[in-house]
């Protein structure tokens, strides 16, 4: 069996990034990462947003219908 064929572990990155020491890092260091943070922060949350939408779709398809009352 091939390595690829097995199902990678996403591990927690963010975990390991609260735990890591910022002491080796400089202030325009530590600027750079909050950026690239915040970027990560937007992505995700963009990437939620369409998560969201595409289950209320979901839902609504596949919703159960509705009995119409008698006239």
């Amino acid at each position: 069996m091939d390595d690829d064929d097995r199902p990678r572990t996403r591990g927690d990155n963010a975990s390991r990034l609260t735990s890591e020491s910022l002491d080796s890092y400089s202030q325009d260091e530590l600027e750079i990462r909050i950026s690239q943070l915040e970027a990560e922060i937007v992505r995700c949350r963009s990437h939620m947003d369409k998560a969201v939408a595409h289950r209320l779709a979901a839902d609504a398809l596949f919703a159960p219908k509705k009995a119409e009352p008698p006239a």
